[in-house]
C-alpha cells in the first residue's frame, strides 16, 4: 500500500471539510431528529436521498478522484460524495464524526453465481434475462454454506496507513458487515423471475427446498459473522434510512466486538408485489421469522407493495421500519400500517426523470404524503432512491431536497 504525499494530502483536505460539516451544529440537530424518528417521538418526517445517478451530478469535477491505491481511491469516493450531498442536496443527511474503513474480509460465498444469458440490445445493464441454475430437486445442492475469515495482515496494513493520512484530523473505525436478507433478490438473480413465478405455481416443493436450504445457509453466515464480531453498528444506515436510536446498539453491546443483534438489517421480496398474499405469507414468513429473529432491527420492504398485506408482514418480528413504495396506495397503507411501525415512504423518482421538473407536482406528492401519514399519526420518513436519470440536470435533484426540507418543516 502506497500513499503518495500528493495523495496524502489530497484525503487530508477532503477529511478536514468532511469533519468540518460533521461537528457543526446543523449535522449534531439531524442526527438526534433521527433519533427522536425513530424513538417514536417524531418531530419533523425525516428525508434521505440515495442512489443517485453520479455520473450526471459531476457538474464541476469535485467528483474527479485522484489517488492512486486503489482501497484509499475508494475512500476518496465516500467522502467527495459525502461532501457533494452535503453541500448541494443535504435535506435531513447525517455525516458521522468519523471516516469508516472497510474491514477486508474473505467470504467464499453461497456457492453460486448469476448467468446473465442477455443485457439488452446496447450491453448496457437495462434488462436481463437469467439462467435458471436451480430447474431441478438436486439443484438445491449447488447452494453451499458461506465460509468467512479475517484478514489479520491486511487489517494491519490499512489501519497503519489510515492512521498515518488521518491522524490530527479525523478518527477512523472499521466498518463491518451489511447483511441484505431479502432472499428473493438473490434467488431471481439464481433462477430468472419468469422461472421463479412458474415455480411457485407448478413446483412449490422445489421452492421450499431451495428456501430451507438458503436459509440455513443464510443463519450459518450469521453466526460466524457474529463468532468474528464484524457487524456494522458504525454507518448509522440501513437500506438508505437512518438508524440512530437509543435502543440499538444495546447497552451491553462490545464496540469491539458488535453481532447482528446490536444492528440492522434489510429485507424485501419484491417478486411478490405480482404474487397475492397467500403466497407472500407461505413463501417468506417462515422463512424470514428465523432470520429476523437474529437481527436487533429490520427495514422491510423495497419497490414491491405492500398495503394489501401489511397484515402478513406484522407477523415477522423485529421489524422497525416498513417501506410504502410508489406501488402502494399511501394513504390505505397509513390507514392499516400498525402505529409501532415508521411509515417509510418511498416518492416517485420518475418525477426527476420527466421532459420537464414541474415542482407543484413535488410539493403536491410530498404533502400528500405527509397528509396520510399525520391523518393516523404515524412517525414518517421520505427516503428519495433509485434515481435513474435527472436528464442530465442535477439542479432538479438540489431543488427537490429544498422543496422536501421546506414541506417537512410545514
Amino acid at each position: 500500500m502506497n500513499i503518495t504525499a500528493k495523495d496524502r494530502e489530497t484525503l487530508r483536505g477532503l477529511a478536514e471539510r468532511y469533519m468540518t460539516a460533521a461537528l457543526s451544529d446543523a449535522n449534531c440537530t439531524k442526527r438526534e431528529l433521527w433519533r427522536a424518528l425513530n424513538n417514536g417521538q417524531m418531530q419533523k418526517p425525516m428525508i434521505t436521498i440515495d442512489q443517485m445517478p453520479w455520473h450526471e451530478l459531476n457538474v464541476d469535477g469535485c467528483l474527479n478522484c485522484t489517488v492512486e491505491d486503489p482501497y484509499f481511491r475508494g475512500i476518496e469516493w465516500q467522502l467527495r460524495t459525502e461532501l457533494y450531498k452535503w453541500e448541494h442536496l443535504p435535506a435531513d443527511m447525517v455525516l458521522n464524526p468519523y471516516i469508516i474503513l472497510p474491514r477486508p474480509v474473505s467470504n467464499t460465498g453461497f456457492g453460486m453465481t448469476a448467468k446473465r444469458l442477455d443485457h439488452g440490445a446496447d450491453g448496457n445493464l437495462l434488462c436481463h434475462l437469467f439462467e435458471d441454475q436451480l430447474e431441478e430437486p438436486e439443484d438445491v445442492e449447488k447452494i453451499r454454506t458461506p465460509v468467512l475469515a479475517r484478514m489479520p495482515e491486511e487489517e494491519e496494513e490499512i489501519l497503519a496507513a489510515a492512521h498515518e493520512v488521518f491522524d490530527g484530523i479525523c478518527p477512523v473505525v472499521w466498518g463491518g458487515i451489511m447483511l441484505h436478507a431479502g432472499l428473493w433478490d438473490q434467488i431471481t438473480f439464481w433462477k430468472g423471475v419468469e422461472n421463479c413465478y412458474i415455480d411457485l405455481l407448478d413446483r412449490p416443493e422445489l421452492i421450499h427446498a431451495i428456501l430451507d436450504r438458503y436459509t440455513n445457509a443464510f443463519l450459518a453466515q450469521v453466526d460466524q459473522i457474529n463468532a468474528l464480531g464484524l457487524y456494522d453498528i458504525q454507518s448509522n444506515l440501513c437500506h438508505c434510512s437512518y438508524t440512530f436510536a437509543d435502543r440499538l446498539p444495546s447497552a451491553d453491546c462490545d464496540p469491539g466486538h458488535p453481532t447482528t443483534y446490536d444492528g440492522w438489517t434489510f429485507s424485501m421480496a419484491q417478486l411478490f408485489t405480482s404474487v397475492s398474499p397467500a403466497i407472500n405469507e407461505e413463501f417468506e414468513v417462515p422463512y424470514m421469522t428465523k432470520i429476523f429473529s437474529r437481527f436487533g432491527s429490520v427495514y422491510y420492504g423495497c419497490c414491491e407493495r405492500l398495503d394489501d398485506r401489511l397484515d402478513i408482514i406484522d407477523r415477522m418480528p423485529n421489524i422497525r421500519k416498513i417501506s410504502c413504495s410508489p406501488w402502494s396506495d399511501r394513504e390505505h397503507f397509513a390507514a392499516v400500517l400498525p402505529k409501532k411501525y415508521i411509515m417509510s415512504n418511498k416518492p416517485n423518482p420518475s418525477y426527476l426523470a420527466d421532459f420537464s421538473f414541474d415542482e407543484d407536482v413535488i410539493r403536491k406528492d410530498i404533502r400528500r404524503t405527509i397528509g396520510a401519514a399525520r391523518a393516523h399519526g404515524l412517525g414518517l420518513e421520505l427516503l428519495l432512491k433509485d434515481i435513474s436519470t435527472l436528464r442530465g440536470d442535477p439542479t432538479r435533484l438540489w431543488r427537490w431536497s429544498e422543496i422536501a426540507l421546506e414541506e417537512t418543516m410545514r
